[in-house]
């Protein structure tokens, strides 16, 4: 096992040991939507379909990226393929950097698509690569390897600089953005991953010719505190503590950037627990919303866990519809808050 393979399986391990997370929730819990006792909506026609980027789902959620070390990395892939294609729902893969640069495809081929032929795929490359090594070329074969629907360019920063030998040169990353923007061909979605996207960001990610941003802000995964456990010093260690909380929450990021960026697309993610989440996300300017370090257990145990995971998470935003007498998420989006 390569040393990226290997830190990719020590990210699957501390996550799903759940030592790694912001030490408050996102602050979902803080909105409330005035109940409607007299909905006049039948539970079982609420529609929860959308539309995005060009590509009908049956429920507005992603399983958002992950990865880990080639002996699970497979599973966890497959598992989310087979579920998202029963239920109608987008997945994200995780970087594709190990599977571009060695033999090692780690379940990111066509296999995927084959499982997975009629739901969204998305490819997904660290946005700091641009300007390490890898640029168009390397970005047209991610999307080829899986037939993806669109490319998703993570952005890392604060993760970096606290990794032993992470890349801490993000000077040039946006023009290298705009340029792949220009001439990939797909989509490009932006994340960040935990700590936030704020409104001066997205408006440069916009001007870049973006498609859609995953403002995955803080209350989920801390992945300064999953580079502190994997620290090999003290030091390390503490910095990890030091920045564990740092980052934009979740509903803070939707508001600003929905704001600043009308009609742009948006993916709700950090924090996401449940459906009821997930509809406050919706109602305060998300298209999507998406879990990873949520879904992960179920997407380890298997296919059927992956199903009853998001039939749950469903259960919950189709009740909360019925409960502010919404019939679709048009109408969810509109819905009163207290």
């Amino acid at each position: 096992m390569s040393e990226i393979e290997r830190r990719k399986r020590d990210h699957i391990d501390i996550v799903m040991a759940g030592v790694a997370r912001h030490s408050a929730p996102a602050g979902f819990d803080a909105i409330h939507f005035s109940h409607n006792a007299l909905p006049e909506v039948d539970y079982a026609g609420v529609d929860l379909s959308t539309v995005f980027l060009g590509k009908a789902l049956r429920l507005p959620f992603l399983a958002s990226s992950m990865t880990g070390g080639p002996d699970v990395s497979e599973r966890i892939n497959r598992s989310i393929a087979e579920a998202a294609e029963q239920l109608g729902f987008a997945m994200g893969v995780g970087s594709q950097r190990i599977s571009l640069t060695t033999d090692d495809r780690s379940g990111l081929g066509l296999e995927l698509r084959r499982i997975a032929p009629s739901v969204p795929i998305y490819g997904n490359l660290g946005a700091i690569q641009l300007v390490n090594g890898m640029g168009l070329d390397e970005a047209r074969r991610a999307v080829a390897q899986l037939e993806a629907d669109a490319l998703i360019l993570h952005l890392n920063p604060l993760q970096e600089a606290l990794q032993p030998g992470g890349d801490v040169n993000w000077s040039g990353v946006e023009a290298a953005i705009a340029h792949l923007a220009r001439h990939l061909g797909v989509p490009i979605i932006v994340k960040e991953v935990g700590a936030g996207i704020s409104a001066d960001v997205a408006r440069r990610l916009l001007s870049c010719g973006v498609a859609a941003i995953d403002v995955a802000g803080a209350g989920g995964t801390s992945w300064a505190a999953v580079e502190g456990h994997r620290a090999g010093s003290p030091a390390g260690q503490d910095l990890g503590e030091i920045f564990r909380d740092w980052g934009i929450p979740t509903p803070r990021a939707l508001l600003d950037v929905s704001t600043a960026c009308p009609g742009l697309p948006l993916i709700a993610s950090g924090g996401i627990r449940h459906g009821l989440d997930a509809a406050k996300a919706l109602r305060l300017g998300a298209t999507l919303t998406a879990q990873a370090a949520a879904l992960l257990p179920a997407a380890m145990a298997g296919t059927d866990a992956v199903i009853a995971h998001v039939e749950a998470y469903a259960t919950a935003l189709r009740i909360t519809c019925l409960a502010t007498g919404s019939k679709d998420l048009a109408a969810l989006r509109a819905a009163p808050l207290l």
